[in-house]
């Protein structure tokens, strides 16, 4: 008798043992694709798991899961944060994944040449970033980030920025506007030395304006150089992104000769030197191209027109009217193309 029974509880337990990893190592199920499971302070095993059946996951029974947790030694010692239902997952891996605290990542990404406002709504959309400034004007917002006083336009460094659920737009900005300090005194130190430039904000702003000027990389210390000569000579910079910067949210995609006649701080048409701050989010490459402007005679640039992009340099006056004129006819005969077009349909 003790000896059927000794086989019964043998066949009993490795019944139980072969559920047991049926349950911890096979792929869980039921849950929707990009799934997710948020462990809150203060979260039991047993509320984990509650969480767990409310996003799909009908696998294994409570006691199977604090078996589990003690095996891996993640009983009290799970991690807040969220956590992916990802397809195939099982749940040994998703225990030693909430014990090791590997929770989801998100992104944010600041653009080259954004303004304020264009990051200031990029934030207010990202998900599921918390938002703690989103209700705080720009002065506000720069206090809140310890930096009172300070214009915000130009401080927050083009990025991928990773957070986790739980931070806020602020921690984001935060994390941006110290990178941008960083780079910015990197680029400053390593300026030449008879830089035209003055201060580190001088060369953020003149920096902010070769990132509008420009979307090609290798064009970017050309037009620091023309910039730093217009500068060095006293000739005023007279450049289209300032303009637009002045006019603000009002501006409607076209830039008219009253908009370059109206006087505002921010117009390089009207008023000399440098505007009074950055007019965009500058990346490291319009950084560097500042602290090490090219060499050359070039004054004047304009778009050669085709749809590159690119823009022709050039020494005089005279050369820039012609390299103007040639842009004013491949313009309009663009214009004309879709005209045409039409009229043989």
């Amino acid at each position: 008798m003790f000896l059927l029974l000794l086989v019964a509880a043998v066949a009993a337990a490795f019944v139980l043992w072969q559920r047991y990893a049926g349950f911890t190592d096979a792929p869980m199920a039921g849950f929707e694709e990009g799934a997710s499971v948020v462990v809150e302070s203060g979260d039991s095993l047993p509320v984990v798991v509650r969480k767990l059946r409310e996003a799909g996951v009908t696998k294994g029974e409570e006691i199977e899961w604090r078996v589990l947790a003690r095996e891996l030694g993640a009983d009290g010692r799970l991690h807040v944060g969220e956590y992916a239902l990802a397809p195939g997952t099982t749940p040994r891996e998703l225990l030693t994944a909430m014990r090791e605290g590997r929770v989801i990542n998100h992104r944010f990404t600041i653009v080259e040449g954004w303004n304020i406002r264009e990051l200031r709504a990029a934030l207010a959309k990202a998900k599921p970033l918390e938002q703690e400034g989103a209700e705080l004007d720009d002065a506000a917002l720069m206090a809140r980030l310890g930096h009172a006083g300070q214009h915000p336009e130009g401080r927050f460094l083009p990025e991928t920025y990773l957070y986790t659920r739980g931070d806020s737009d602020l921690d984001v900005l935060a994390r941006a506007h110290a990178a941008m300090a960083k780079a910015l005194a990197a680029a400053w130190e390593s300026r030449e030395a008879d830089s035209v430039l003055k201060t580190p904000d001088e060369m953020l702003t003149l920096a902010s304006i070769v990132e509008k000027e420009t979307g090609i990389a290798e064009e970017r210390p050309q037009i620091a150089g023309v910039f730093e000569r217009r500068l060095r000579i006293g000739m005023r910079l007279q450049t289209d992104p300032t303009v637009i910067y002045g006019i603000g949210p009002g501006y409607d995609g076209n830039i008219r000769r009253r908009d370059l006649e109206t006087d505002t701080p921010y117009n390089t048409y009207t008023r000399d030197g440098l505007p009074p701050t950055p007019i965009a989010m500058p990346g490291v490459d319009a950084l560097a191209a500042v602290a090490d402007p090219a060499d050359g005679d070039a004054l004047y640039f304009v778009a050669v027109g085709d749809g590159s992009g690119r823009h022709v340099f050039s020494s005089s006056l005279a050369e820039h009217n012609a390299a103007v004129s040639r842009y004013v006819q491949r313009y309009r005969e663009a214009q004309r193309a879709p005209q045409s077009a039409r009229e043989t349909q």
